[in-house]
């Protein structure tokens, strides 16, 4: 299924993983900068400025959080607590989002894109 907008992803999930989905929509959109936009790139939701910043993505048991691989260098031990990759952090929804090493980890990544 090809999503087109943010709602349309959303709202494919259940009504629990919606409310997570949504929990970080909207703190992204607190976060980053006013002039970006809101797009689906690889039918996942994404938000681009110039470039795309952060993808995001639901899964069975977590929330997938895609902010490239040099933010998650940058803050690999404070990742520790949870499961990641070169590009990906696994959020579980059985837990808070962890919101101030997520601020930190866009912050990196708009000062890497020079944005």
């Amino acid at each position: 299924m090809a999503f087109l907008s943010h709602d349309d992803y959303i709202d494919s999930f259940s009504v629990e993983i919606q409310g997570k989905l949504r929990e970080l929509q909207f703190f992204l959109k607190e976060i980053l900068p006013p002039e970006c936009q809101e797009v689906i790139s690889y039918n996942m939701p994404a938000f681009k400025l110039k470039k795309v910043v952060i993808y995001f993505a639901a899964h069975k048991e977590h929330l997938g959080f895609y902010p490239t691989s040099k933010p998650i260098e940058a803050f690999k031990e404070e990742l520790k607590p949870f499961t990641f990759s070169k590009g990906a952090v696994q959020f579980p929804y059985k837990h808070s989002l962890p919101k101030d090493l997520i601020k930190k980890m866009i912050e990196f990544r708009l000062k890497d894109l020079g944005l």
